[in-house]
C-alpha cells in the first residue's frame, strides 16, 4: 500500500473515531457558535441585534386558545371595550353603590316649613238669631211668623189660635211674649259670645246683656249679680270677664279649638281696618301669623294660620346632603338610582336566563329530531310570535293592580311573564344552528359511540352554539331593560317602595315637574340610555369577535 493510500486511510471515518471525545465536542460547539454569530451579524441591521430563531424552533410559534383568540379580537374593538367599561361602571354603581350609600332605599327625609291652614271663619251677622227662654218653645215656625210681623211693622201675630206679642227692646232686638206676658224667646243681631271655654251662657244673662247693650247702658243685673259692659262690648262681673258682644260671628274650623276674646278682637279690628293679615300672641306666649281672605260668594272671611309643619322634603334641589336632590316622596335620588339600577339589571338578566333556557331546550329538541317534532315546536313558536305581548302585559299589570299584589311578588310575576313570552326567538336561533351541525362527523361519532340523545344535544351540539347564544343574550338584555322601564313608567311594572329606572322616571308625570325638576328624570334617563347602549356595543363586539371570518 502506498503512502497516499495510508493518508486516505487516516481521513476515513474509522480514523476519526480515534479523535478524543472532548475535542470533538469542542469542535462541534465552536461550529455552532460561529453559525449563530454569523446569523446574528447578517440580520443585526434589520432586527437590532436580537436573537433569531430557526424556522423549526417551537419558540417562534404562538398558539392561542379559541377563548383567548376571541378575547383578543374583542379587546381590539375599542367601541366594544367602551361598552364593557360602561357596563362595569353600571354594575359597580348599582350593586356596590347601594352598600356604601349612607341612606336606605326607602329612607324618607323631612323638612320644617310654614303652611297656611284654615283656622276660622268669620261672618258679619245681618240676620236675626233666636234664643228660647228656659222652659219655652221658640221653634222655626214661630220665628218665621215673627219675621213677617217685624217686616209688616205689627206688634203681634197669631199662630194656632195663640196670640204672640212682639216687643221692640232696642235696635235690632225684640222680645216675643204670650198674651199673659210670659217671654218665650228673643230675636237679636248682636251676638253674645262666652269668653270662657266650654261655658254656656244662661238666657237671662244674654237677654239682659243685649237689653243694656242695645240701649247704650254700661251696667245691668242678672241672676242677682251686677254686670259691667265696657266700651268694646265685654261683659264682666267682679273683675272677671264672662262674655263679649259683637255683630261678627267667629267660628273655628276644628271643634276642639277655642277662640279667645283677645284673638277675636284682634281679628275684628283687622277686618274693620281692611287688613289682609295680622299677628297674635296667645296666652301661652306663642306668636302666629294669620292671613285673611274674603269670599264674596259666601260673604264670609276665611282666616288661615301659618303653622310649623313637618312635611316630606319633596323635590329638594341637589345639595351636599343629597347630591341629586330628592324625589316626590322625599327619598334620596342618588340612592334610589343605585337600587333602581340593581332591580333593572336583575330583571334583565333573569328574564334572559328564563328565555334562554326555554329556547335552548325547545330549539335543541326541534333541531335535533326534526320531522314532526320540529314542525310541532315551530308552530308553537309561530303562535307565540302572533301573541300581542305588550297588551297582554298591560292587562296583567292592571289585574295585579286590582288585586293589590305585593310589590316583591309582582316583580317575580313580571320576570316570569317577560321570560315566558321571550323564548321563541332564542328557540328559532338554536334550532337553525343545530340543523347545520347535526349532520357533521362528530355527531356521527357520538351516535356510533352509543351516547344517549340528551347528552348529544346538550353536551355536543349546544356548546357549539354558545357564541351565538352569548351574542343574542347580551343584546337581548338591553331590550328587556327597556321593556321593564316602559312598563314601570306606565305604572304596570315595578311598584313602590321598590325602585327601578322606569318608575323613577314615572315621577315626571306633568309638564311642571318635567321643566322644573331636571334632576328627577335626566340622571335616570341617562343611566338607562348608557346601559342599553353598552349592552348593544358589547353584543356587537362579541358578534364580531366570534366571527371566524373577521381579520385577526
Amino acid at each position: 500500500m502506498s503512502i497516499l493510500d495510508n493518508n486516505k486511510d487516516d481521513r476515513s471515518p474509522l480514523r476519526a473515531q480515534n479523535v478524543p471525545q472532548n475535542v470533538a465536542e469542542r469542535h462541534a460547539k465552536k461550529i455552532t457558535e460561529d453559525a449563530v454569530k454569523n446569523s446574528s451579524a447578517s440580520s443585526g441591521g434589520s432586527n437590532g441585534g436580537e436573537e433569531q430563531y430557526s424556522l423549526n424552533d417551537d419558540r417562534r410559534v404562538k398558539v392561542l386558545s379559541p377563548g383567548a383568540m376571541v378575547a383578543k379580537r374583542f379587546f381590539r374593538n375599542r367601541i366594544a371595550v367602551v361598552g364593557l367599561a360602561i357596563l362595569a361602571f353600571m354594575f359597580l354603581f348599582s350593586f356596590l353603590g347601594g352598600v356604601i350609600s349612607p341612606y336606605a332605599e326607602n329612607e324618607q327625609f323631612y323638612r320644617i316649613e310654614y303652611q297656611n291652614k284654615d283656622y276660622a271663619g268669620v261672618v258679619q251677622n245681618t240676620e236675626f238669631r233666636y234664643a228660647a227662654a228656659e222652659g219655652q218653645s221658640f221653634d222655626s215656625v214661630i220665628q218665621a211668623q215673627f219675621v213677617l210681623a217685624s217686616q209688616k211693622g205689627t206688634d203681634s201675630f197669631t199662630y194656632r189660635d195663640i196670640t204672640y206679642n212682639v216687643i221692640e227692646e232696642g235696635v235690632d232686638f225684640f222680645r216675643v211674649t204670650l198674651e199673659d206676658g210670659t217671654t218665650i224667646g228673643i230675636a237679636y243681631k248682636d251676638i253674645v259670645t262666652s269668653s270662657v271655654e266650654g261655658q254656656k251662657l244662661p238666657f237671662e244673662l244674654v237677654y239682659n246683656a243685649l237689653l243694656a247693650y242695645t240701649n247704650g247702658e254700661d251696667t245691668f243685673q242678672a241672676d242677682g249679680k251686677d254686670y259691667i259692659i265696657d266700651e268694646d262690648g265685654g261683659v264682666s262681673t267682679g273683675g272677671e270677664e264672662l262674655a263679649f258682644i259683637s255683630r261678627y260671628v267667629v267660628n273655628p274650623i276644628m271643634p276642639d279649638i277655642f277662640l279667645s276674646r283677645g284673638f277675636q278682637e284682634e281679628l275684628i279690628e283687622a277686618l274693620e281696618d281692611d287688613l289682609d293679615e295680622f299677628i297674635y300672641t296667645d296666652t301661652d306666649g306663642e306668636t302666629h301669623e294669620y292671613t285673611i281672605s274674603y269670599r264674596p260668594d259666601m260673604k264670609t272671611w276665611s282666616v288661615m294660620q301659618a303653622t310649623e309643619t313637618r312635611t316630606y322634603d319633596t323635590y329638594a334641589a341637589p345639595s351636599r346632603a343629597h347630591w341629586l336632590g330628592t324625589d316626590r316622596n322625599g327619598m334620596d335620588m342618588l340612592t334610589r338610582l343605585m337600587y333602581g339600577g340593581r332591580v333593572s339589571l336583575i330583571i334583565g338578566f333573569i328574564v334572559e336566563i328564563i328565555s334562554t333556557v326555554l329556547g335552548i331546550i325547545l330549539g335543541g329538541i326541534a333541531g335535533y329530531f326534526g320531522k314532526w317534532v320540529d314542525n310541532l315546536i315551530m308552530r308553537i313558536v309561530d303562535i307565540f310570535y302572533c301573541i300581542p305581548s305588550m297588551p297582554i302585559i298591560i292587562i296583567l299589570g292592571a289585574a295585579m293592580d286590582a288585586m293589590s299584589v305585593d310589590p316583591q311578588l309582582r316583580m317575580v310575576y313580571l320576570m316570569l311573564i317577560l321570560g315566558f313570552l321571550g323564548w321563541p326567538g332564542m328557540a328559532r336561533l338554536i334550532r337553525g344552528q343545530i340543523l347545520s351541525l347535526r349532520e357533521q362527523e362528530f355527531m356521527v361519532a357520538t351516535e356510533a359511540g352509543g351516547i344517549r340523545v340528551s347528552r348529544r344535544i346538550f353536551k355536543h351540539l349546544v356548546p357549539n352554539v354558545i357564541p351565538q347564544i352569548i351574542v343574542s343574550v347580551t343584546m337581548g338584555i338591553g331590550g328587556t331593560i327597556i321593556t321593564e322601564a316602559t312598563l314601570s313608567f306606565l305604572g304596570l311594572g315595578v311598584k313602590f317602595p321598590f325602585a327601578s329606572w322606569g318608575n323613577i322616571i314615572n315621577d315626571v308625570n306633568n309638564t311642571f315637574v318635567l321643566t322644573t325638576y331636571w334632576f328627577i328624570w335626566i340622571p335616570a334617563g341617562t343611566l338607562l340610555l348608557l346601559t342599553v347602549l353598552a349592552f348593544n356595543l358589547v353584543g356587537d363586539g362579541l358578534r364580531d369577535a366570534f366571527d371566524p371570518k373577521m381579520k385577526r
